[in-house]
């Protein structure tokens, strides 16, 4: 049998697999039942399989009879502070939590990959790391595995790394897609705090309000977008959190909002960084007020090696067929923390459709079709199974 038709012939495990793992949703660095479930569904393959001691990873490698590269594939398991809508059978029991983008099905596909590959260890030229990795979402999990030696679990580094993301509205259903280059954005934050003097409500001329000052800077830092960034290298800055005050009659001492900040290339990151600084502080001081300004760095761009890309794409035509794989055309805003890997190791992240396109990846209605797993399993284990053959 092929591997695409064992993987769908694990269709039944893997999509019961993905839904214990849906209605128990776990966030940031510490999932131990999340990791719990992997384990157990790991047991019994002839794996080297250690735990990660600052978060509740799993890493784990299956050495292949015959030499080859190492090949490092990537799961990410956590998920998010949201609260779930679906109504599905299988929605969340966790209050504030949900796995609203999709790091479910990642898991599940990569546990399918690795029985895949288990079954197939006769014929596999190297080793394949799979790295379970928690804290994607903002916790930055994938430094923390690599701090702890991800990258060296086979004695050797990794020579291609890969990793699948389902979207449920931003590529079509069941179509793969990457793109070489940058293929998602770097991801930091802006964190301000607008410092004025409080006083009554009735009586503002006696106050330095901070609350209009802060407001004119969130409208200026949209028109800083607009008019100092390239169209053809573009920023993205949204405003997601501001507060201040405790009652309608009371001006307070201080207001305080953060915003992300996404660009495409080390160049525009340096203006953004520099003009919003610049002008936060100005429009603070033109009205007699101190603004306090910290530019957060978080996840680097996500770079797509251009001979992987073409690697996967041939990949996916031979399993699955051309039809399903299509070039991206543009960069995402989106951030992600495999950006880590591929700072030191050549590969690809690849997008899959997995959605109806009515909601996006983060909402508390989104839903992912879980009929894409034993796709997403069989082309990560031919990732690394071709990967073996062409290596010189």
């Amino acid at each position: 049998m092929s591997v695409h038709e064992d993987a769908n012939a694990l269709r039944e495990n893997l999509v019961r697999l993905r839904r214990a793992l849906h209605a128990e949703p776990e966030i940031g660095l510490d999932l131990p039942r999340t990791q719990e479930k992997v384990l157990a569904a790991l047991d019994g393959l002839p794996l080297e399989v250690s735990v990660g001691h600052a978060l509740t990873s799993v890493t784990a490698v299956l050495r292949g009879a015959r030499p080859g590269p190492v090949v490092l594939l990537r799961a990410d398991m956590d998920a998010l502070p949201v609260s779930e809508r679906t109504r599905l059978d299988y929605a969340s029991r966790v209050d504030g939590a949900m796995h609203a983008c999709g790091h479910d099905l990642h898991t599940a596909m990569l546990v399918g990959a690795a029985h895949l590959l288990a079954a197939r260890r006769d014929s596999l030229a190297g080793e394949v790391i799979f790295m379970f990795q928690p804290g994607e979402e903002g916790f930055d999990g994938a430094a923390a595995m690599i701090a702890e030696g991800v990258l060296a679990a086979a004695g050797r580094a990794p020579e291609a790394a890969y990793a699948l993301h389902v979207f449920s509205a931003a590529v079509p259903h069941e179509l793969f897609a990457a793109r070489p280059g940058t293929t998602m954005a770097a991801s930091d934050g802006l964190e301000v705090t607008v410092r004025g003097a409080g006083g009554h409500g009735a009586r503002p001329h006696r106050a330095k309000d901070p609350i209009p000052v802060a407001c004119e800077i969130v409208t200026a830092l949209q028109t800083l977008v607009t008019r100092q960034s390239d169209i053809f290298d573009p920023v993205v800055l949204t405003v997601g959190s501001l507060h201040a005050g405790t009652r309608r009659n009371v001006i307070p001492d201080t207001a305080r909002f953060e915003a992300t900040v996404r660009t495409f290339s080390a160049p525009a990151k340096a203006r953004i960084r520099k003009a919003a600084t610049t002008l936060v502080e100005s429009v603070a001081a033109a009205h007699g007020l101190h603004a306090e300004v910290t530019y957060v760095d978080g996840y680097p761009m996500t770079v797509n090696d251009t001979d992987e890309v073409a690697f996967v794409a041939d990949t996916v035509a031979d399993v699955l067929g051309e039809h399903r794989f299509r070039l991206l055309a543009d960069s995402l805003p989106g951030g992600e923390d495999f950006s880590r890997v591929l700072e030191r190791v050549p590969g690809a992240f690849v997008l899959l459709g997995a959605g109806d396109g009515t909601t996006d990846n983060h909402s508390p209605l989104a839903e992912f079709d879980d009929t894409v797993l034993p796709d997403g399993a069989a082309v990560l284990a031919e990732l690394a199974l071709r990967r073996g053959r062409t290596s010189p």
